[in-house]
């Protein structure tokens, strides 16, 4: 199999400002909360900029005084506390207010991801990696939270400090402490975005591997009994270490060059605030400016490079975020390979027939699987498709379905063309029961209640009876409240394969197929669910593939594949007097069983 590894894009590739542009839609249902929480940002930075021109009040006032007998200047005390506890309030405020609107975009995106990803094609669902997508999705919609944060809670604010600060400085002073300002900032900025930018490729590559590594860990995990099958442990975690070896190198080089980049920032800082601070003393000296106006620069200038000095490290994060973002809208760009037509109706199921019409399909071109194949289920009837491993009768039932559309040909149901009716009501008319039964971590219930949600618990141990699963559920200490584990594993396969068509039985479909439905099934199972399935079947078209032949006896034709075309058509005996591959094969399987190695008894060992 072929697997898609999701590795970050070069820098260059990513929209960043249109993914930013594609983020705007999640904020505008919250617009009034968005609005508000701008006002207090505002309104927080004018009481956070008011309190060093408060204290410088309150330095000026003690000064004079000092010579004399002290007068405490209890009005500016108390404004400056005030602006103190005002500052706070308003911060508190907005992320109060803002709280609402950051969650939902992340819902709302999470939530249209999931969407997309069930929407995309089959084949992209077999090639993908599983843990590095989920480690992407995760990132991805994290991104908008921190992206949302790093804006509101610390690039406006300081953008805002800043302009606020710049505004006093130029009203208040000479024009030298702007200029000094405004050069320390500028040199502080250049320098971060240079130094960020030639780091982040150590980040993109600790991104890729830790995305990798956490798919070795995740496949792992699924396939736990092929590891100890076969003693392979030391092998996976060789591998998983390899790759962790490979994010320690890209971790560390990531690690040192921030360092670096922080002591560059703190050197400029402090080179900038001395100058200011000079500037300031040689007023005081001069008499031109008061002790007042020394502990207001000092403040003001502390006041904006603490979060000037901040700003490198959300700099840094918000091209993480840019990063992580444009990853996730990839996913979400990744077009889906079958889509309903424009003009799509739903499938109107009046007797449930259907037709393959000439059949052509492959899933690579060099490496066609059907050919020409051609046959008809007649309503109510029942059909088998049997043949060796790679004939194509597991691809039936997916073009069957629609995961994939034809090559050449047609696929009907009572006339009408597969390709030209919703997908959505192709699959509710028809149920599977496929070989290899996959559940959900939660209760057995819940996995037959899946086959029709809307269903009654009446309705689902009636099913449970149907599929002969009801006693044995009722023997488990929780009953039908037994969590059945990942992928069903507490479950043996036959117990699995009983509740898949448990399932089935409930959404009560007009059209059945089952992919080797009682392969995991010991004899005597087998025998009491197949006289439930032909119940089922007597009233409803159905499609069976079938590896064991004995299941399929009763079936009103047989088609035999090979090679993906069909070979031999016709019932049980008219086969078997043919003389064919189907009478080779019923030999053979019939041997098996003689000598004791049937595939029955083998299959129902689980």
């Amino acid at each position: 199999m072929v697997h898609v590894r999701y590795t970050e894009p070069p820098h260059s590739d990513r929209r960043d400002l249109e993914n930013l542009r594609r983020v705007a839609p999640f904020l505008w249902e919250y617009r009034g909360r968005v609005l508000l929480a701008l006002a207090a940002l505002v309104l927080a930075k004018l009481a956070n900029v008011s309190v060093p021109l408060v204290l410088k009040d309150i330095v000026d006032h003690l000064d004079l005084t000092a010579p004399h007998a002290l007068a405490l200047p209890l009005a500016l005390l108390l404004g400056y506390g005030a602006l103190r506890l005002a500052a706070s309030g308003f911060n508190e405020l907005r992320d109060a207010v803002f709280a609402r609107v950051r969650y939902r975009a992340m819902r709302r995106l999470s939530l249209r991801l999931l969407e997309h990803l069930h929407r995309l094609g089959l084949r992209f669902h077999l090639e993908r990696r599983t843990g590095a997508i989920s480690r992407d999705l995760e990132r991805g919609t994290q991104s908008v939270s921190s992206l949302l944060n790093y804006m509101v809670f610390n690039i406006l604010p300081t953008a805002a400090e800043f302009v606020l600060v710049a505004f006093i400085l130029l009203g208040r002073y000479e024009a030298r402490f702007a200029v000094a300002t405004f050069a320390t900032v500028a040199v502080y900025v250049a320098f971060t975005l240079v130094v960020t930018e030639w780091r982040m490729h150590f980040r993109h590559t600790m991104n890729a591997l830790d995305s990798e590594a956490n798919t070795h860990a995740v496949d792992s995990l699924i396939n736990y009994e092929t590891v100890k099958y076969f003693g392979n442990e030391r092998l996976e975690l060789a591998r998983y270490d390899g790759t962790l070896a490979r994010w320690e190198d890209a971790a560390v080089k990531s690690q040192t060059s921030m360092s670096f980049l922080n002591f560059g920032q703190g050197a400029i800082i402090a080179v900038g605030v001395t100058f200011v601070m000079v500037f300031a003393a040689q007023g005081v000296v001069a008499g031109t400016m008061t002790l007042g106006d020394l502990v207001l620069v000092n403040t003001m200038m502390l006041q904006l490079f603490m979060p000037l000095n901040f700003l490198g490290i959300v700099y840094r994060q918000l091209k993480h975020a840019l990063a992580d973002m444009d990853r996730m809208f990839r996913l979400l760009d990744h077009e889906p390979e079958i889509r309903d037509a424009p003009d799509a109706r739903p499938l109107e199921v009046r007797r449930g027939e259907i037709r393959f019409e000439r059949v052509d399909f492959a899933y690579r071109p060099d490496r066609p699987i059907l050919r020409g194949v051609d046959f008809r289920v007649p309503a109510g009837r029942k059909v088998a498709v049997v043949g060796p491993s790679g004939a194509g009768k597991s691809t039936l039932v997916r073009l069957l379905f629609r995961f994939y559309d034809v090559d050449r040909g047609r696929i009907l149901i009572d006339g009408q063309d597969v390709r030209e009716v919703t997908q959505e009501s192709l699959r509710r008319a028809i149920g599977i029961v496929p070989q290899d039964t996959v559940l959900f971590n939660d209760t057995i219930y819940y996995n037959i209640l899946y086959g029709r949600p809307d269903a009654s618990r009446e309705e689902v141990e009636e099913a449970a009876r149907l599929a002969h699963i009801h006693d044995f559920i009722l023997s488990l200490p929780q009953g039908y409240e037994t969590v059945v584990g990942e992928r069903g594993l507490k479950l043996s396969g036959g117990e699995k394969q009983r509740i898949a068509i448990a399932r089935v039985l409930l959404k009560d479909p007009p059209i059945m197929v089952f992919d080797e439905a009682t392969s995991s099934l010991d004899s005597h199972s087998e025998q009491a669910i197949l006289a439930a399935l032909r119940e089922v079947a007597a009233r409803r078209t159905t499609l069976v593939i079938a590896h064991r032949l004995s299941t399929i006896v009763d079936a009103d034709e047989i088609l035999v594949m090979d090679g993906g075309r069909i070979v031999e058509r016709g019932d049980h005996r008219a086969l078997l007097a043919q003389g064919g591959l189907y009478a080779h094969l019923w030999a053979l399987q019939q041997r098996e069983r003689e000598a004791g190695g049937a595939p029955a008894a083998a299959a129902g060992a689980s």
